[in-house]
Order: C-alpha cells, then structure tokens, then sequence
C-alpha cells in the first residue's frame, strides 16, 4: 500500500473516529508502526492532522462552503507531488503570490503550518488557510464566479502595490512558444504577479507540457522555475531559456 493510499485512510479513520491510536493503524492497515509513524508525522507537518503521544487528532476546520469548480481533483496525485516540491521552497517570513490555479490551490495543504505571508485572487485559498499559521491578504477587484477569484484592473492595481519574495502560478499549457492560458483575466493576474515577485514557480503537471491554447500570453522568460512531474526529456526547451526545471 503506498502513501497515498495509507493517507487516504488514515484520515477517513481520523474523520469517522475523532482521534487515532499508533498501534490500531498499524493493525488496521497491516504495516509497521514505524511506517505509520512516520506517515502520521509526514500528515502533521503537511496541516492535515495534530500529533499526539501515540496517536493523532484531526485539524479543526469549518466544512467548506465553497464548491471550487477547478477539478482540483483532476491529477491529484501528480499535483500533490508538485505541491509538496513547492512547498520545499518555501521558508518561515516568506511573502508569497499564489494565484487561483487547481494546482496551486493545492499547494495549500503543505504550508498551513508555516509563518508566511500569502497574497492571493482565490477565495478557496483563503478559505482554505484562514485557521492556520499563515497570514493573508486577499487581493481586490472584480469577482469571477465560475474561478471563485478576483480580476480585474483594480485587482491589477492591487498587486502592484505590493512586492513578494515568491509567486506560484499555473498555466493551461506551456510549450516552446511560451505560455498559454484560456483567459485573458487569469493571464493578466498571472503577469501582474510574476512582474511583482522576485523569484516566479509555475506548477505544471505533465498533461499541460506542450500544449497550446487560446492565449500566449507570455514568453517561458516570465517564470524563474518550473515544478512538475513531466518527463526532463519533454522539457529541453526550458533549459534553452534558463528555466529552472525541478522535478516531482
């Protein structure tokens, strides 16, 4: 059984129970204490559980009332192994850009514990944080239902006002052209906060390398790192522009 599928678990357990002893996991999923243990130890450091001294209890979160329509679903395994590189490079004091993407959306399950500052167009990703060690600023503007998230001029003009060490954004798709979006709206928050960080990664699973859309929007200059779970031998055209290619 991998981890995956042991977290899926685990939390089910932690949902249905209210608290989770070491021992009865281990008998229950049939594996070591050791690696429950460590799975136990891995879910507290990623916000989705507390420790405790033989066992664990679940986070106190409110039910979400939001339907986010971004099939944050789609691919979440491959997303989550890009979330979690993400989350690598990111240090307590950091301010950070995070924009309304599915795949950046679940970068929130790995950073609730840590002491930053998020600056973000994406009520889901304020919701999602909003009991957590992580300070937010949500960015003004226009509200777009359908991406339950901020556009607009103003949300434009809101960003410039600020300045961040980091920014994690997604694409529709990414090829030797460039980049590539479905909207004009996302594309222009997407620049605005890249223009307004000192250091861009663009979280991309491998189903968008290579794919065009609607809007090049912008030259692979715009983004410093790319985190994703595609083949190296896809992205040689990444290396041509300097970016930076961290595998998941």
């Amino acid at each position: 059984m991998n981890f995956q599928l042991r977290k899926q678990k685990i939390l089910a357990l932690l949902a249905a129970q209210g608290e989770v002893d070491t021992r009865e996991l281990a008998a229950t999923l049939d594996i070591s204490e050791i690696t429950i243990r460590r799975d136990l130890n891995q879910l507290s450091d990623d916000g989705l559980l507390y420790r405790t001294h033989g066992g664990a209890i679940p986070v106190d979160q409110p039910e979400n009332p939001y339907e986010f329509v971004n099939k944050t679903a789609a691919n979440a395994a491959a997303k989550d192994k890009i979330c979690r590189k993400a989350a690598a490079q990111i240090n307590d004091g950091d301010i950070i850009f995070m924009d309304c993407g599915s795949t950046v959306f679940r970068l929130c399950q790995y950073i609730k514990n840590k002491k930053i500052k998020v600056i973000t167009n994406s009520l889901p990703v304020i919701f999602e944080l909003q009991h957590s060690q992580v300070s937010l600023n949500i960015i003004g503007g226009e509200y777009d239902a359908a991406r339950q998230a901020i556009h607009g001029t103003i949300a434009g003009e809101h960003i410039q006002r600020y300045k961040a060490g980091k920014a994690f954004i997604g694409v529709d798709g990414i090829s030797a052209q460039g980049l590539f979006a479905h909207s004009e709206k996302e594309a222009a928050i997407a620049m605005a906060l890249a223009t307004q960080s000192d250091y861009t990664y663009l979280l991309c699973d491998a189903g968008k390398i290579g794919r065009t859309s609607y809007l090049n929007f912008a030259g692979l200059e715009l983004v410093n790192a790319l985190i994703t779970d595609a083949d190296p031998a896809d992205l040689k055209f990444c290396k041509k522009k300097n970016v930076k290619v961290i595998t998941a």
